[in-house]
Formats: C-alpha cells, sequence, structure tokens
C-alpha cells in the first residue's frame, strides 16, 4: 500500500546533455525536492548530475548513486536494491527525492528500476525529459518521421542476425548504444543497402556534439553516447 505521509519520488529527465533542453516542470522539481539523487559511476560524478546543477540554486541532500555497468547481472542488481533502500529511507522519513535520468525516465532509463521497486509503496510522478533520438535529428535537421513511416529503436548489442532481419523492414532506424558495435553495425549497414544515407552523431547538443557520414567514423573512437539514424523508402 502506497504511504501516503511519505515523501514523493520523482524522475526528472534531464535530456541529452543541454542543460538548457531541462524542461520548466523538471528545473522546478529539482529545486524543491529536499534530495536529489542521480545515477553516477563508481566513483565521480554523473552525466545527468553535470547536466542538471547549473539549474540548482537550492541546497538539498545530494545523492550520489553508484551504479557500475555490467554484463553480470548480479552486482548491478545488488546496486540497485542497495540504491532503492537509500532512496526509500528518505522517502520514508516524508522527504520528496528528485531522481534525475538522462535523456527521458522511461526510455532505456536507470529510473525505471526504481519505479519497479518502490511503485508499490511510494508517490512516484514521471517528468519526460528530451530523448536522444530527438535530439540527434535535431542536430543532423533530419525529420525522424513523416506521415505514416515506421519507426525502428535498435539496441547495438543486440545479435548481429537480429539487427539484419529487422532492418530489411521499411521504414527509418534509430541505432543506439553504438560504441564499441560501431563497426558491427556500420558493416551491417551496407550489406543492408542503408548505408550511404546514413547519418552518424556522437554526444547530441552537448559542445562536444559531432556529426559525421559512417565512413568518416574512426571506430576507435566512438563513444557510448552515439546514435546512428538511416531511413529505408
Amino acid at each position: 500500500m502506497v504511504n501516503q505521509t511519505s515523501g514523493v519520488l520523482y524522475g526528472l529527465g534531464v535530456g541529452p546533455g543541454d542543460p538548457e533542453l531541462l524542461t520548466l516542470k523538471a528545473v522546478r522539481l529539482l529545486n524543491e525536492c529536499a534530495v536529489v539523487a542521480y545515477p553516477a559511476p563508481e566513483t565521480g560524478a554523473g552525466l545527468a548530475w553535470e547536466i542538471a546543477k547549473p539549474h540548482l540554486s537550492a541546497s538539498p541532500e545530494v545523492l550520489p548513486l553508484r551504479l557500475p555497468i555490467s554484463v553480470d547481472p548480479f552486482p548491478a542488481q545488488q546496486a540497485y536494491d542497495d540504491a532503492t533502500e537509500s532512496l526509500a529511507t528518505r522517502l520514508a522519513s516524508g522527504k520528496s527525492v528528485a531522481v534525475l535520468c538522462e535523456g527521458d525516465p522511461l526510455f532505456y532509463g536507470s529510473f525505471m528500476y526504481f519505479l519497479e521497486r518502490l511503485s508499490g509503496s511510494f508517490r512516484i510522478e514521471v517528468v519526460p525529459g528530451v530523448s536522444s533520438p530527438m535530439a540527434c535529428a535535431a542536430a543532423l535537421g533530419w525529420p525522424l518521421v513523416a506521415h505514416n513511416e515506421l519507426l525502428t529503436v535498435l539496441p547495438g548489442p543486440l545479435p548481429e542476425a537480429e539487427l539484419e532481419s529487422r532492418l530489411q523492414a521499411p521504414g527509418v532506424f534509430v541505432l543506439m548504444k553504438v560504441g564499441r558495435h560501431f563497426t558491427k553495425l556500420r558493416d551491417l549497414l551496407n550489406r543492408c543497402d542503408l548505408a550511404d544515407d546514413a547519418c552518424y552523431v556522437e554526444h547530441a547538443t552537448r559542445p562536444d556534439q559531432r556529426v559525421l557520414p559512417l565512413d568518416e567514423v574512426d571506430p576507435e573512437t566512438v563513444p557510448y553516447f552515439s546514435m546512428i539514424l538511416a531511413r529505408r523508402a
């Protein structure tokens, strides 16, 4: 049963990187909550915190949530369990908590794991944010979808055979989580006759944003925050 006397858990989408892309609602809640939490690597600050920090005018408790990225689910699950306990303790004491999330909280966002764990016990509100496909399309000046086009979002780590099968369909393709999978994805797009009109974007909306055709991308330098957009007529 939801505790009506507890604090509220807010999932705040902070967008892809440019601090000016936070919504007015996200900025208001950022400064109203007693606690501001954010996903962070095992050491140092996280990108979500760097995006939101310029808007912070209050003095909340700042709570980094150390969430390592691992192919082994067990350490990651334990990290989410520990972070959830930290959030629950503060919510139960009556403090409202803003959890920052890059892009949109429910589009490949870490906030969904807290939503699953806490939705039966506390009041939760999700504030949408600008997601990376929209940011990359804007950076390219490239209509994402028009009329009755279909949009397919494909994570780069998917098996090659599954990616190739899905790339045969008509419509627009958003290839996310490119990073170390760039060479595989570039070769697939070539085999599927999609490479010529495909575009690569990294760090969309940030000062170090780059937009390149696929054949000019150095696979050794592709960051995790990169994306390829392609279209099949």
